[in-house]
């Protein structure tokens, strides 16, 4: 008989993150726990975050086998945290051996025996951050511990339109890296019907079948490697039908220093190469911003397309449309969208705007087509995380007032950031919630969306917010580090030293029809366009960032800064959350 065995929960002080995901490479079966790169795993302590195991001494009766209810809470969960197991329990640097003079031991010295995602069959689990695990133990010949980790297992979303049902044929992603071994990964199937679009023209003349929209998950990708997938379908009679061969490269590790460029943009919608069916022609730069980033794609690593999508309006057919102009981009880079007023807004939906701009669609083509990392898809609010940039995309046609839902959520996105990762924060909106002189804006007597700013401004100094994004007015401009509408500082081409305030940029003129600026001289005001534009910015480390405005005209930069810093501020605590000293103390 083996003698019992104690359950240590040692995550009731420790919280673990960063673990990154080895690469699945040879040709033979894959053991799981080489997915768990340990060794790479990082300390971010919470008091909050616990872990709780029990009973806590195994074979008391000469078992050799026990299901063990293990019950934990992080503070700010996410969908990539996990539960793993320990044996023996003590898996600290402490018994780690530096391989040479020039190596730190790593923090974790040893792989887990076992681990289970925290969501798994804990549905509320992202919102509320508590779970429950059963997990079944055998006696090997050492105690257990138990830790909580977030981060480490990447994945990528891919996204398509067909005619097939599932009861015709089921959809899957062929792939793998390039060159290397081909995995199968199922698609599931969404759709939406007439009677779930609001109004008309949506539900009446607008209204097409969008047909079935599938959705697959790569995971486990190694960071920065190159990939190749296509499109399939397995007919009933099982017959394969496929798509052409794509290829993308897969993000950077979380906080990894590297070269990093994301274009930025709002309302860009749709055209017509061939002129044809453009009423009023209302989206005259959109062909021009797409081609420009076709043209510069190779060195471009993610997109982000904040609101004002495609002005199908009601029209169902401009999102197929829409998604084929965009295909030779969102197939290629990740496409990140926000919800704009002419994706949601409908009177009597809950949108905090009861205008018709959405045409009758009231959000549900804009969800259904674009997968977001949301907790709620229809709420179009979340974070998302790409090397060093972390990205808060607030949702403007759903209430951000202090004690909503959507203000806590802002929050919780900007105070959990681990700057030393991330360094770069940026926020993003499709309406102004910052600072716009646009001549609408001026006439509501505001220079902003109404309440926009009043209580934000606090949350992006607070935490420092280097770059705040918005588009809804279709041109360009860029303000001072901007707080309480002063200049904290005179706008530069240059800024370095520690933090002072945000820069907002408005960059709504992507496609539509262009919005005047108001003549008079704002003081915050430093750099405005009346053109078709979009912004680039590039990471080049943990320190350096360069911002450039190009037109879509001809691509050529006419607005630019950047930003050094050592971020040694950032990593401290801010005016309003220090600790209260004295001299005395």
């Amino acid at each position: 008989m083996r003698a019992p065995l104690l359950l240590w929960a040692a995550a009731a002080w420790l919280a673990v993150s960063a673990v990154v995901a080895h690469p699945g490479r040879g040709g033979g079966g894959e053991q799981p726990l080489s997915r768990i790169a340990v060794e790479r795993a990082v300390l971010a302590v919470d008091d909050a975050a616990h872990v709780k195991a029990s009973p806590l001494v195994l074979g008391l009766k000469g078992e050799n086998s026990k299901w063990v209810d293990v019950e934990f809470f992080h503070p700010n969960p996410s969908s990539d945290d996990w539960i793993g197991v320990f044996s023996p329990e003590n898996f600290s640097a402490a018994i780690c051996e530096p391989e040479n003079k020039r190596q730190y031991p790593p923090v974790l010295c040893t792989a887990p025996i076992k681990y289970q995602f925290a969501n798994f069959k804990n549905d509320g689990y992202n919102k509320t951050g508590k779970g429950y695990l059963k997990l079944q133990l055998i006696n090997q010949r050492e105690d257990f511990s138990f830790a909580l980790f977030s981060g480490g297992l990447f994945k990528m979303t891919v996204t398509w339109t067909s005619g097939y049902d599932i009861t015709e044929a089921v959809p899957f992603v062929e792939w793998g890296e390039k060159g290397g071994r081909r995995f199968l990964a199922p698609a599931g199937t969404l759709t939406f019907d007439r009677n779930s679009m609001c109004g008309a023209p949506a539900r009446t003349v607008g209204w097409r079948h969008p047909g079935y929209i599938h959705t697959s998950y790569l995971k486990d990708l190694w960071p920065d490697s190159p990939y190749t997938y296509r499109l399939g379908h397995r007919l009933m009679n099982g017959t394969r039908v496929w798509s052409k061969s794509y290829s993308f490269k897969a993000s950077p590790y979380p906080g990894q220093d590297s070269l990093q460029r994301v274009i930025i943009f709002g309302d860009m919608g749709k055209a017509e190469a061939d002129g044809s069916n453009e009423f009023n022609n209302f989206q005259p730069g959109s062909l021009n911003t797409t081609y420009q980033i076709v043209s510069d794609l190779e060195n471009i690593d993610m997109v982000v397309h904040i609101g004002d999508i495609c002005y199908a309006n009601g029209y169902l057919s401009q999102w197929d449309q829409f998604t084929a102009q965009i295909e030779p981009i969102a197939s290629k880079v990740p496409y990140m969208v926000g919800s704009g007023n002419h994706e949601r807004d409908w009177p009597g939906t809950g949108s905090f705007y009861g205008n018709l701009d959405s045409g009758g669609e009231c959000g549900v083509p804009a969800q259904t087509v674009f997968y977001t990392p949301a907790e709620n898809r229809a709420k179009f609010w979340y974070a998302t995380d790409y090397g060093m940039f972390r990205f808060c995309i607030a949702h403007t046609e759903e209430d951000w007032r202090p004690g909503t839902e959507q203000y806590k959520f802002i929050e919780q996105c900007l105070s959990s950031v681990d700057r030393q990762k991330q360094p770069w924060l940026i926020f993003l909106a499709h309406r102004v919630l910052g600072y716009s002189s646009c001549a609408y804006y001026e006439s509501e007597g505001t220079f902003e969306e109404p309440m926009g700013r009043e209580a934000l401004q606090e949350l992006w100094q607070k935490y420092k917010v280097d770059l705040a994004f918005y588009g809804h007015v279709h041109s360009y401009e860029r303000t001072c580090p901007v707080y309480q509408s002063q200049c904290v500082v005179d706008a530069s081409d240059h800024y370095s030293g520690p933090f002072q305030a945000t820069t907002h940029v408005v960059v709504g003129g992507a496609g539509a029809t262009l919005s005047e600026f108001t003549a008079s001289k704002i003081q915050w005001s430093h750099f405005t366009d009346f053109d078709h534009g979009f912004v680039k910015l590039t990471a080049f480390n943990h320190s350096s960032l360069l911002f450039e405005y190009k037109k879509s005209r001809d691509g050529n930069v006419y607005d630019h800064f950047t930003i050094s810093r050592d971020y040694r501020d950032i990593l401290a605590c801010s005016v309003d959350n220090c600790p209260r000293t004295t001299l005395a103390s």
